[in-house]
């Protein structure tokens, strides 16, 4: 079999590693004194955490954990445990024989190439001062052939991706152990719970809460009133095509098929052949994204993973969350309580997306309406088949089914209303497939048996159509006696309806705050009342506050092609008039991005007014200032103090208000140390602000993948460690990209990250947290003030940064991995400050620099104050969210790689500028020392840094060399001619696009060995 793309194969990195190659290379075993697996000798050996340089090896004391088993994961463990982590090595080396079958007779000089790689990169890692290694990895790169270099990043992309499958898998067998030992320690609880009985599990979360004292009861009502909302996103950051992501998990599953003891030897050897056959159908695909996705195709996305995977994980983890509650503390969850639900920005999110047109939003969402009927439909039939059930009905069923006209099911009372609910469904369907196709959008045209006998019935659309039959089945089903036939089917459906409903996820609407300007500008000019634009804050309040209270429209909505408003207005005024027409179940919030003043919210509120959008007719959405910027997040405490006196606006929000923090761009803007105090403070301001207006405050916490945009591996105590009072039940969070994948990839990984979401919430009311003292506080201000200066000084202030900064890293190069439909800039022509959080993180993560995440922390933590120096680690020891902050960065800081990226600059940036590498790396020593000297240790070994230890140790092999690879990549394809160029040959295009390919196959194989990209 031919591999695609590069039209050459490769060789598996992974057999070579776990088998240690040829005799010759392997490693010697390190000394005795661990739980390590002695026959894979490479896996002991100690890392440089500065990728084979000796200076400023650091590392962070342990502190406290959750003893949950997510921190036994290969990302999420110090190093390799011989018992535990043995099923996890036999996988990884079984997927290596079965992909070297596949690759080795393909290309016996790629792999005489990548076993010469395989070598330097162990001996890289086996010896930190092996600089002859790393200079014998760097002239293979130079030496390889294009071709032979796609094909090396193509076993590397496909043996990371091996690794990561065989990890989710292990991940589930560490949750089950983990609790079955935790039973085994303590008998007494409720060991025999469906969930596992771990602090970061509800069932764990329980018992810890009891034994302070706290009452079952109220611990019950706290769960039944809180609130989680996951709220998925488009962010270009998950490189694996969905083709793919498919395969991987295919492997995963047939993995934990072939974990069970029953199997007979057919069926384990038909188990082994299906996982052959899937890594042959991987190497022999296109792992290449060749045409940027429409944001269609990533709502389709985001909606397979609702269909794949948590149309099934949310039923089932609220059955078991159900049997725990009543376990332990003696109820059961209600069926209309929903502690988690899911939102969504795909297809609604046009900040700087210009392909997210109107007619888009209300493709995506007509599009989520027929999906959720045909599964609603799928969910009926299956009810039909199962409450064949002809006597003992209630008499509200008697009398709802006397009124539905049927030719068959005369006694069978509830077959005849699940049928009428059928064929209501069935006129949805049809209704969004003709809606469709005046769209011309592309639909699946499933097979429906109903087809040809709908008859005349109205359609189902709203999620009340379709529980309030269905909640009178359920409690005739209990109060007749039939209370097990209830708990089952019926139960999920109804539960369901109140977490998807009849849109599968309501659709959040993002518009940039100048948009808004623009069109109340061109309106108030077209009025005759002058330029809103020029007018200041208050002439602006004024205005607005008039025209709210104005039963009066600014404009004929229908006119509005006509009154001769740019396109960008018209554009802006279209995408109130189509969420006007979506209903209130399929949009959520309209959240403002850039948003500054109160006037950019009021703004909004007299958008949507102008297109009969009220809190009195029940069709408007919630309005969401999303604060990014350090000035703005400073200034969000009085934005809203503004707002909640304006009593047009105060009255539309009925005592709740929701505003989200932006958490990767205040990064971008301000240095991670700066960032994250205003970020807190932030919110305590807010807070108090709400509660003297007496409104409810809901956080939307605008967070990344990585911790250089605000995400944190630790799910647990990342919720816990939130600033005091902030949270009171209500959580709402974005999940993107790549997260998505590993957190909701398959039904058990989803429900065990359900599982930890529901708990850290409910933990977090009960957890005494720390609140900052003055000199805390003293502490943070002259930190924050200090590494903001010294982050912007090199980013905003240093002529050559931008320079270097595309020079050095393949920011450049990104727009051609078509990962995503949005642009990578809000402003084409702008510089680092209009380039999106994304890329910025995501170049700096591939060279291994990672600048954006400790940048400025130097200046901030470094202090000739003997007293400073003693109060931060005080702060360090007793305050959990600075400790947690700063452990997060030493993880950071471990990931880093000197040596690696010296190379990069070696390569491609202009000697006249080459210094500030060096200038950038002396600051990344200092910014080590620094984070040892809070913590007062001397290595880097804290629970963050655990993170990925062990995983490191498998994958650094890898990376290194496809490091050395894609910066040889990038100076050839820097220095060919330019696309287009005329008296070119065809052999250089050729060549060209070859290495244009094995570039991104390098992209995607470090993001994979990262584990995390943007």
């Amino acid at each position: 079999m031919k591999a695609p793309a590069c039209n050459i194969s490769s060789l598996l990195l992974l057999t070579l590693l776990l088998r240690g190659g040829d005799n010759d290379n392997a490693i010697a075993p390190a000394a005795a004194g661990g739980n390590k697996i002695p026959h894979h000798p490479f896996l002991t050996k100690p890392l440089s955490l500065l990728g084979g340089d000796t200076a400023a090896v650091a590392s962070l004391p342990p502190a406290s954990t959750t003893a949950g088993a997510d921190d036994h994961v290969l990302s999420q463990i110090p190093d390799i445990d011989e018992v535990i982590d043995a099923p996890l090595m036999k996988d990884i080396e079984m997927l290596s024989d079965m992909l070297a079958e596949v690759v080795r007779a393909d290309n016996p000089r790629v792999y005489e190439l990548y076993t010469m790689l395989r070598k330097e990169g162990m001996n890289r890692v086996s010896d930190v001062n092996d600089v002859k290694a790393f200079e014998n990895m760097k002239k293979l790169a130079y030496e390889i052939s294009p071709q032979n270099t796609c094909g090396v990043m193509r076993t590397f992309s496909l043996a990371l991706n091996l690794v990561n499958a065989a990890e989710v898998r292990h991940r589930l067998r560490t949750v089950k152990s983990a609790s079955l030992a935790a039973a085994a320690e303590e008998p007494a609880a409720n060991s025999d719970g469906p969930l596992p009985n771990m602090e970061d599990s509800i069932a764990g979360t329980f018992a810890k809460i009891l034994e302070t004292g706290v009452s079952k009861e109220d611990v019950w009502q706290r769960l039944v009133d809180q609130k989680v909302e996951i709220v998925l996103t488009a962010h270009p950051t998950e490189v694996n095509r969905k083709t793919m992501l498919r395969k991987y998990r295919s492997i995963s599953d047939t993995l934990g098929l072939l974990d069970r003891p029953d199997l007979q030897p057919y069926e384990r050897q038909a188990a082994l052949l299906k996982m052959k056959q899937t890594i042959a159908s991987i190497w022999g695909s296109d792992e290449i994204r060749r045409v940027k996705p429409t944001p269609q195709q990533e709502a389709q996305g985001g909606n397979a993973v609702i269909e794949e995977v948590l149309w099934h994980a949310v039923p089932g983890y609220l059955r078991k969350l159900d049997v725990q509650c009543q376990l332990s503390l003696g109820k059961g969850l209600p069926l209309d309580t929903v502690p988690i639900k899911f939102g969504s920005w795909i297809g609604g999110d046009r900040d700087g997306n210009p392909n997210v047109t109107p007619e888009v939003t209300a493709e995506v969402v007509t599009q989520q309406r027929l999906r959720a009927a045909r599964l609603f439909l799928r969910d009926l039939d299956h009810l039909y088949s199962e409450l064949a059930i002809s006597s003992r009905f209630s008499p509200e069923i008697i009398a709802y089914s006397d009124g539905i006209y049927a030719k068959r099911n005369f006694r069978e009372r509830y077959r005849r209303i699940i049928r009428h609910l059928e064929k209501r469904l069935v006129k949805t369907i049809k209704i969004c497939e003709e809606m469709l196709n005046r769209m011309d959008s592309f639909h699946s045209t499933e097979s429906l048996r109903h087809n040809n006998d709908v008859g005349d019935v109205e359609p189902i659309e709203t999620s009340s159509d379709l529980l309030e039959p269905l909640q009178l089945i359920y409690s005739s089903l209990v109060s007749t006696g039939f209370e097990l036939v209830a708990r089952g089917s019926i139960s999920d459906t109804i539960r369901r309806i109140h977490v998807f409903g009849l849109t599968l996820v309501p659709l959040d609407i993002r518009e940039e705050s100048t948009r808004h300007t623009q069109a109340l500008d061109a309106v108030t000019r077209h009025l005759g009342v002058g330029s809103y634009s020029a007018w200041d804050e208050e002439a602006r309040l004024n205005w607005l506050q008039s025209e709210l209270s104005n039963r009066r429209p600014l404009f004929r909505t229908r006119d509005v092609a006509q009154l001769g408003f740019d396109d960008t207005v018209v554009k802006t005024l279209r995408t109130f008039h189509a969420a006007s027409t979506l209903g209130p179940d399929a949009v959520g919030a309209y959240v403002i991005s850039q948003a500054k003043t109160a006037s950019d919210v009021l703004a909004v509120l007299l958008l949507q007014k102008q297109f009969g959008m009220t809190a009195e007719n029940g069709r408007s959405m919630r309005v969401v200032p999303l604060f990014e910027t350090l000035t703005d997040l400073t200034n969000a405490a009085d934005v809203l103090d503004t707002l909640f006196k304006v009593p047009a606006y105060a009255g539309s929000i009925r005592g709740k208000q929701e505003v989200m923090v932006g958490y990767s761009d205040s990064a971008k803007d301000a240095g991670r140390l700066a960032a994250l105090w205003a970020q807190y403070t932030a919110q305590e301001s807010m807070t108090e602000v709400a509660k003297s207006h007496n409104i409810q405050l809901t956080f939307f916490h605008g967070k990344g993948g990585t911790v250089g945009r605000g995400g944190n591996p630790a799910l647990y105590r990342a919720i816990l460690s939130h600033p005091p009072d902030t949270i009171n039940g209500r959580f709402r969070v974005t999940e993107q990209g790549e997260m998505i994948t590993q957190n909701f990839g398959s039904r058990e990984i989803a429900e065990r990250t359900l599982d930890i979401y529901t708990a850290a919430v409910l933990r977090e009311a009960y957890v005494g947290n720390v609140t900052p003292t003055d000199d805390w506080r003293k502490q943070m201000e002259r930190i924050s003030e200090l590494s903001c200066k010294a982050y912007r000084k090199l980013v905003r202030e240093t002529p050559h940064f931008v320079p270097y900064f595309r020079q050095a890293t393949p920011e450049l190069e990104l727009a051609t991995l078509n990962i995503g439909s949005r642009p990578a800039k809000r402003n084409p022509k702008g510089g680092i400050e209009s380039l999106r959080a994304i890329p910025w993180t995501f170049a700096w993560t591939q060279t291994r620099m990672n600048l954006s995440a400790w940048l400025g922390v130097s200046a901030g933590l470094t202090s000739s104050n003997d007293d400073d120096a003693e109060e931060m680690k005080n702060m360090y020891n007793d305050w959990p969210w600075f400790r947690e902050n700063i452990d997060l960065i030493a993880m950071i800081l471990s990931k880093t790689d000197f040596s690696i990226t010296e190379n990069y600059d070696n390569l491609l940036v202009d000697k006249s500028i080459r210094g500030l590498g060096d200038t950038i790396r002396e600051d990344l020593v200092r910014t080590r020392k620094a984070v040892l000297d809070v913590s007062q240790s001397t290595n880097f070994v804290g629970p963050h840094v655990q993170l990925l230890r062990a995983s490191t140790k498998i994958r650094n092999p890898y990376v290194d060399s496809i490091n050395c690879v894609q910066a040889e990549l990038l100076r050839e394809l820097r220095n060919m001619p330019p696309d287009g160029e005329e008296g070119v040959s065809d052999d250089v295009w050729e060549i060209k696009n070859v290495r244009k390919d094995a570039l991104i196959l390098s992209v995607n194989a470090i993001a994979q060995g990262m584990k995390n990209s943007g």
